[in-house]
C-alpha cells in the first residue's frame, strides 16, 4: 500500500464574493500534531471539506471560528490521549498498519525507557551529572568574572583613548601645575589620588570613612562623563580659596536621603563643610567601584610631595608617534624646571599606560590562569561523560545487536539513547546551577579581584551553550558505535557484541579520551606543584617583624584638628589602647612594613659633602612602635618619650642604611641632614625589615618620631598592639574599635586586621590562585581517577571471556591483576606526557606568580606524574581485583 501524505490539500472553491477559499494553516498544524498516524489524514481532510462548506454557506469568518472551536476542544482529550499511550506503552489494533502515534508518544515512551535504565544504574547516572555539572557549572562560573572584568567596557566613552600617565602616585602638584600651562597632543589631563574621609551625617554622629578620590577640576572632561544631577567641577574651583565642592556617586546620594534638595546643600567631609554640585550616574566608577565621592582639591604650587596619579585624554588624530612626541616634550620641560636624583628621575622614558590596563591589568593573569583551568575540567568532564556513554552503549552491544537483528527501528534506538542523554543534561543542568552559583561566589571572594569584584556577574547564557556543546560531544562519541552496530548485518553484529568488536572500538576510543583526562589533570597538577613551591619559597622570607599576637587597626583624624594637636591626640589615643586587657605594648607609624614603598626623603650627611643625592625611606613612628612589631634593636637605643620636640631630632636606621652610607665606621653619633631646618643625630641601629614588599629585600631606611616632625599633618595612621601570651589578637581588633569611638571621636578607623593577615597578603595573587588551582587540581585528579577506573572496568567487561579462559587454563590471579593495571598505567604514562608537553607549552601563564622556581621547574613537572601515575594504578586496582576473581563457569555460562 502506497503511503499518502501527511498534509491533505483541498483544491479552492470560489466564494460567492467571487474569490478563492483556503483552509487555515495554523489550526490544522496544531490538530496534526496530536492525531495518530492512523487517523491523521482522515479528521484532516473531513474538517477541511466542512470549512470549505461553511465558508460557502456562513461566511470565511464564521468557518473561521468554528475551525478553532473544533481544534480547541480536540487538542485537550488528544493531549491526554497521547500521555497515556506514551506513558503505558499501549498500542490500539486501528494503528497496526502504521503503528505509532503523534512523537510525543514515543519519546514518552523513551522517556520511562531511560528513567528506568538510570534508576538500574545509580552510580553511571549520578557520575555523569556531577561530572558535567562540575565541568559546566565551574567554567560558567569563572567566565561571568572574566567578562565582568575583562571583557566588558570601562564606563567611559571611547576608553581606548584614556591613558595614565608614567610614575603614577608620585607626581607632585607643583609638577602637575608646571605642566598646565601646556598640555600639547591631549584635551585635559587630571591630577587625582584616593583617600579615605571622614563623613559626619550629624554635628553629634561619630565619623564613617568614605573612599573618595582628591582631584583637579578637568577629571570628568578627561573621563567624558557628566553628572546625572547638577554639574561636574568647574575650572577655577581646583585654585586655592575656592569653595570646597563634591561630586558624590548614586549610591552615596541614596544613602544620604535621594532628594534633589541634597544639590547645593553641604556635608560634612573631612571635618569641612563641601557643596554636593552632582551625582554621578548609577554605574559608574573611577578609579575603582569602592569610590563614593570625588573632592576638588586646591592645588598648592609650592607642595614638592609626590602623591597624585595623571590621567589623560588624547586629543583626535593624536596616535603612535605622536603621542611619544608629546610625551618627550613633557619629559623635557620637566627637567628644564625640576632636578632629580638619578633613580627619581621623571624626565626619563615617559609613556603611556593605557587606563584598562591600569585599571583592570593586575587581574588579567589570575583570572585567564582561573578560566584556563576552568576550561581543563570542563575538558576532562566531557572526556568522562563520553567514557561513561561510551561505555554503556559497549554494555549493551548484545541487547542492541539482538534488537537489531529482530528489526528494531534504528532511528528509535538512536532515540532512545539521545532521550538518556538529555535526562542526564537535565539533572546536569540543575546540579550544575547550584556549582555555577556558588562556584562564582567562592571565586570572587577567593582571587586577588579586590573593589572590582562586584563587576563580575554569573553568566547563564554561557552555562546553558557549555551544557549543550559538551552532550553534544559526549552524544557524538557514545554514539559512533551504537550507529556503527546499527548499520551493520544483524548477523555480524550479533556475533561482533559477543566476541568484543564493538568493545574493541569503543576501547580505543575509550583508552584516547582517558589520554586526555590524564594529560589535562597532569597540566593541572604541575601548575599547582609551581604555586605551591613558590608560595612556600614566600613564606619562608623573614620579613623582620614578629608577626605573630600583633593587631593592625588603620585609622584616619579629621581634617579640622589642628596640626599642632594631632600628636597629642595620637599619644591619648596609644596610652587609652594600652590599659585594654590582653594589650602588651602599643604603637603607631603612618607606614606600616610589607604595604608598599611610602614616604622617601632626602639625605645628606654631615661631614660628607662629595656624598651623591639620593632618598631613604622614612617612617614617622612612636616610642613604643619598635616593642610592638617586634623590630630588633641592633647597637645603640631606641626612640624614647624623652626625644621631645624641644629636643635634638633623634634618628634610628636600620642595618642596610648603615652599611650603604657608614661603611667601615660607627654611624651612633653621627648627624645628618633631612630638610627639616637643622640636624638630625643617629641614636640607633635596628634590624632590616621587609619595608615595602615582601620580596623587594633590605633597603635603607630610618625612623623618626612624629612629635619630632611637626611638619607632617598626621592624617592617617597605623596603630599596632602587641597581644600578650595567651590572648588572640583579632579579639583585640573590636575592643580597640570601641575604645577609640570613646577616646577619640575625631578619629575613624579605616580597617581591621592582624599583622599576619598583612604578611599573607603581601605574599600577592600567587597564594590565593595557588588556593584556587590546588582545589581544581583536586577536582582534575578525581576525574581523571574516575575516567581511568571506568575504562579499566569496561575494559574488564569486555575480555572477561579472554581472561576466564587465560584463568580456566591456569594463568595465577596475580598475573591478571598485574595485566590489567599495566594497561591503565600505560594510559597515565601516555597521558602524562602530552600533559608534560602542555605545560611546558603554557609555563608562561604562571611565571608572573612564581617566586624562586621556574616555570619549568623539573620537581613540579615529576611529582606531578608520579602522583597522577598513583592514583591511575589505584584507580584501576579495584576491577583489576575483580578480574583476578573471575569465576570461568559463570564466564562461559552468561557468554
Amino acid at each position: 500500500m502506497s503511503r499518502q501524505s501527511d498534509e491533505v490539500r483541498v483544491p479552492p472553491l470560489e466564494s460567492e464574493r467571487g474569490r478563492s477559499q483556503e483552509v487555515p494553516r495554523l489550526p490544522l498544524a496544531l490538530l496534526r500534531a496530536w492525531l495518530p498516524y492512523a487517523e491523521r489524514d482522515e479528521v484532516i481532510a473531513e474538517l477541511s471539506a466542512e470549512f470549505v462548506s461553511r465558508t460557502s454557506r456562513e461566511g470565511d469568518r464564521a468557518a473561521r471560528a468554528w475551525l478553532w472551536r473544533q481544534v480547541l476542544g480536540s487538542v485537550p482529550p488528544l493531549v491526554r490521549r497521547t500521555f497515556s499511550r506514551g506513558w503505558t506503552g499501549f498500542e490500539p489494533a486501528s494503528s497496526r498498519l502504521r503503528p505509532g502515534g503523534p512523537p510525543l508518544e514515543t519519546l514518552i515512551m523513551d522517556l520511562r525507557y531511560a528513567v528506568r535504565r538510570l534508576r538500574k544504574r545509580p552510580g553511571y547516572a549520578l557520575l555523569a551529572i556531577l561530572t558535567l555539572a562540575l565541568g559546566v557549572g565551574g567554567t560558567a562560573a569563572a567566565f561571568g568574572l572574566v567578562r565582568g572584568l575583562l571583557l566588558a567596557p570601562l564606563p567611559y566613552p571611547a576608553e581606548e583613548r584614556l591613558g595614565l600617565f608614567w610614575s603614577p602616585g608620585d607626581w607632585s602638584e607643583r609638577e602637575f601645575l608646571h605642566l598646565s600651562s601646556d598640555w600639547s597632543g591631549f584635551s585635559a589631563v587630571a591630577a587625582f589620588r584616593t583617600k579615605e574621609l571622614p563623613l559626619r551625617r550629624g554635628p553629634q554622629a561619630s565619623p564613617e570613612l568614605v573612599t573618595s578620590v582628591s582631584t583637579t577640576a578637568a577629571l570628568f572632561d578627561v573621563l567624558g562623563v557628566r553628572p546625572v544631577l547638577g554639574r561636574a567641577f568647574e575650572p577655577g574651583e581646583d585654585r586655592p580659596g575656592a569653595a570646597p565642592a563634591v561630586v558624590i556617586s548614586d549610591g552615596l546620594y541614596t544613602d544620604l536621603g535621594g532628594q534633589p534638595t541634597l544639590l547645593g546643600s553641604t556635608v560634612e567631609l573631612d571635618g569641612t563643610p563641601h557643596t554636593v554640585v552632582g551625582v554621578m550616574p548609577t554605574g559608574f566608577w573611577f578609579p575603582d567601584p569602592t569610590v563614593r565621592a570625588w573632592v576638588v582639591e586646591p592645588l598648592n604650587p609650592d607642595d614638592g610631595s609626590g602623591n597624585y596619579a595623571l590621567v589623560g585624554r588624547r586629543a583626535p588624530g593624536v596616535d603612535g608617534p605622536a603621542v611619544d612626541v608629546a610625551l618627550r616634550r613633557f619629559g623635557e620641560r620637566l627637567k628644564e624646571r625640576f632636578q632629580y636624583p638619578a633613580a627619581w628621575d621623571k624626565s626619563r622614558a615617559p609613556r603611556l599606560t593605557p587606563l584598562r590596563e591600569h585599571l583592570l591589568g593586575p587581574l588579567e593573569a589570575p583570572l585567564l590562569a582561573t578560566l584556563a583551568a576552568m576550561a581543563v575540567l570542563l575538558l576532562m568532564a566531557c572526556a568522562n561523560v563520553a567514557a561513561l556513554m561510551l561505555g554503556q552503549v559497549d554494555s549493551r552491544a548484545t541487547e542492541l545487536a539482538v534488537r537489531v537483528a529482530l528489526g528494531a527501528d534504528r532511528r528509535r534506538m538512536m532515540q532512545q539513547l539521545l532521550v538518556e542523554s538529555l535526562l542526564l543534561g537535565m539533572g546536569a543542568a540543575g546540579v550544575g546551577a547550584l556549582i555555577a552559583a556558588q562556584g562564582f561566589r567562592l571565586l570572587s571572594e577567593a582571587l586577588p579581584l579586590g573593589p572590582l569584584a562586584p563587576r563580575g556577574a554569573l553568566d547563564w547564557g554561557l552555562f546553558f551553550a557549555a551544557l549543550v556543546l559538551a552532550l553534544v560531544a559526549a552524544m557524538g562519541v557514545a554514539l559512533l558505535p551504537a550507529r556503527s552496530l546499527g548499520r551493520a548485518d544483524p548477523q555480524r553484529a550479533l556475533v561482533k557484541s559477543r566476541t568484543g568488536g564493538v568493545g574493541a572500538r569503543g576501547g580505543r576510543t575509550e583508552g584516547a579520551l582517558v589520554v586526555g583526562q590524564v594529560a589535562l589533570a597532569v597540566l593541572l597538577t604541575a601548575g599547582a606543584a609551581l604555586l605551591v613551591r613558590s608560595v612556600a619559597n614566600l613564606r619562608a622570607i623573614d620579613s623582620g617583624v614578629d608577626t605573630g599576637r600583633v593587631a593592625v587597626l588603620d585609622v584616619v583624624m579629621e581634617g579640622n584638628v589642628e596640626q599642632e594637636a594631632r600628636p597629642r591626640v595620637l599619644k591619648e589615643l596609644e596610652a587609652a589602647l594600652a590599659v585594654l586587657p590582653g594589650v602588651r605594648a602599643v604603637g603607631s607609624t603612618q607606614k606600616l612594613p610589607l604595604r608598599g614603598a611610602g614616604e622617601d626623603w632626602g639625605l645628606e650627611i654631615e661631614g660628607k659633602p662629595d656624598l651623591p643625592a639620593s632618598t631613604t625611606y622614612v617612617r614617622l613612628v612612636s616610642p613604643g612602635y619598635f616593642e610592638a612589631i617586634g623590630i630588633q634593636l641592633v647597637e645603640g637605643r631606641l626612640l624614647q618619650e624623652s626625644d621631645r620636640e624641644d629636643t635634638e631630632r633623634a634618628v634610628v636606621i636600620n642595618r642596610a642604611l648603615a652599611r650603604k652610607y657608614f661603611a667601615g665606621e660607627n654611624p651612633i653619633g653621627q648627624r645628618i641632614d633631612t630638610g627639616l631646618g637643622g640636624l638630625e643625630r643617629i641614636v640607633g641601629i635596628v634590624e632590616d625589615v621587609a619595608e615595602a614588599g615582601l620580596t623587594d629585600g633590605a633597603v635603607p631606611a630610618r625612623y623618626m618620631l612624629h612629635a619630632q616632625v611637626s611638619s607632617m599633618t598626621m592624617t592617617r595612621q597605623t596603630l599596632v598592639l602587641r597581644a600578650q601570651p595567651g590572648h588572640d589578637p583579632a579579639a583585640l581588633v573590636d575592643a580597640a574599635r570601641k575604645q577609640i569611638a570613646v577616646a577619640a571621636p575625631s578619629v575613624a578607623v579605616q580597617r581591621g586586621t592582624t599583622l599576619e593577615a598583612v604578611f599573607a597578603q603581601a605574599i600577592g595573587p600567587a597564594r590565593q590562585v595557588m588556593s584556587v588551582l590546588t582545589f581544581l587540581t583536586a577536582l582534575a585528579v578525581v576525574l581523571g581517577a574516575v575516567g581511568v577506573y571506568g575504562v579499566t572496568s569496561h575494559f574488564v567487561r569486555r575480555r572477561q571471556r579472554d581472561l576466564g579462559i587465560c584463568i580456566a587454563l591456569g594463568l595465577r590471579p596475580s598475573r591478571v591483576v598485574a595485566q590489567v593495571v599495566g594497561r591503565g598505567g600505560k594510559l597515565v604514562l601516555l597521558g602524562s606526557g602530552v600533559g608534560i608537553l602542555a605545560a611546558l607549552a603554557l609555563a608562561r601563564l604562571l611565571s608572573s606568580f612564581l617566586y624562586g622556581v621556574s616555570a619549568v621547574d623539573p620537581l613540579s613537572l615529576a611529582a606531578a606524574t608520579v602522583g597522577l601515575l598513583a592514583v591511575g594504578v589505584v584507580a584501576a586496582l579495584l576491577p583489576a581485583w575483580r578480574a583476578s576473581r573471575l569465576d570461568p563457569a559463570v564466564v562461559f555460562r552468561e557468554g
